[in-house]
């Protein structure tokens, strides 16, 4: 039976370790997916530089194998441009076109999210945050835990409530994704700097 195991990091820095760490420990770049609006964890993926205006816009970063070699930039409506790999970077880049409804909560549900955690990680995503996922068999999610968990994720069940302490009740795909300024503001009140 197979499993998807996803971790939220506030900072692109500790979504890229667990990646590289993941594929050191065997997992294939088959079974893990990125998501994020960050090229490093100084650049938006949006900022002007010549990025995506389109669907998808070739490979944002190289310099070794793996996943992390196959990033590209996907224009998402409402969220802007993200930089993605892996079995969701092809599902999303569907969703840009307008084949999927629900965007990124209708491609993360399609790949064994909860509804409840895909629209946490969308809000997540959209100010600034990065999503790792791994589907892989039963007898090596656990593996997969470990790993993602070693890398200080965010909290999901504190996230949630301080996003509806302010109001939130679920990922709008209307709200734009945030300024670096906005996501700075935002992570203040976590205590975590990017």
């Amino acid at each position: 039976m197979t499993r998807t195991v996803s971790r939220l990091y506030d900072s692109y820095s500790q979504a890229q370790r667990a990646v590289e760490a993941l594929e050191q420990a065997g997992f294939s770049s088959s079974e893990v997916s990125l998501i994020s609006r960050y090229r490093d964890d100084n650049t938006l993926a949006d900022d002007a530089s010549g990025t995506a205006t389109g669907a998808a816009a070739g490979a944002v970063v190289g310099g070794g194998a793996g996943l992390l070699a196959a990033l590209g930039v996907i224009a998402i409506p409402g969220i802007g441009p993200l930089v993605a790999a892996g079995v969701l970077a092809t599902t999303l880049a569907g969703a840009a076109g307008g084949t999927a409804i629900g965007g990124i909560i209708g491609a993360l549900t399609d790949y064994g999210v909860s509804e409840e955690d895909a629209h946490l990680y969308s809000e997540g995503i959209r100010r600034g945050g990065s999503l790792v996922t791994v589907r892989t068999d039963d007898a090596r999610s656990g593996k997969a835990d470990t790993i993602l968990n070693s890398l200080r994720p965010v909290d999901v069940g504190q996230r949630r409530e301080v996003y509806r302490k302010a109001g939130w009740s679920k990922y709008d795909p209307a709200s734009k994704g945030y300024t670096a300024d906005e996501i700075r503001k935002d992570r203040e009140m976590y205590g975590r700097q990017l």
